[in-house]
């Protein structure tokens, strides 16, 4: 799967996101370590507290599949256009649970231009249990 699919993934599950309180509509596609596919969306609720993330649906449904390790992870938000949208805090560190030094997260930055990141460079000393 090219870079763009995946994006275009994430960019497609994203039109699913349930977020009629924040209007904020985040999509995640990743690739897992068997070249398989897993999308997310965000899902609100009127308990903030209990939000799930884009990322965070996509990692349960690869570990429902039987995936293990990110491959590559694509996210996308915003509210109508495009707009930077890095994975929250809770969501790198779920990200950093299912990776290994080479899982890449292509994000869009301010100007509309989409980057590849590693884990270490948006997350650098992540907790770990090793």
């Amino acid at each position: 799967m090219t870079e763009q699919e995946l994006i275009d993934a994430a960019l497609a599950v994203r039109e699913n996101a349930y977020c009629k309180y924040s209007s904020f509509r985040v999509g995640a596609a990743l690739i897992d370590e068997q070249g398989r596919l897993h999308v997310g969306c965000n899902v609100e609720n009127a308990s903030y507290a209990q939000v799930s993330c884009a990322e965070t649906g996509a990692i349960a449904a690869m570990i429902a599949a039987g995936g293990k390790v990110i491959s590559t992870i694509a996210v996308v938000g915003g509210y109508d256009d495009m707009t930077a949208c890095t994975p929250c805090g809770g969501c790198r560190q779920r990200i950093a649970e299912f990776s290994d030094d080479d899982t890449r997260l292509v994000v869009i930055d301010d100007d509309g231009e989409w980057h590849n990141y590693s884990l270490e460079e948006l997350l650098p000393h992540s907790f770990h249990l090793d």
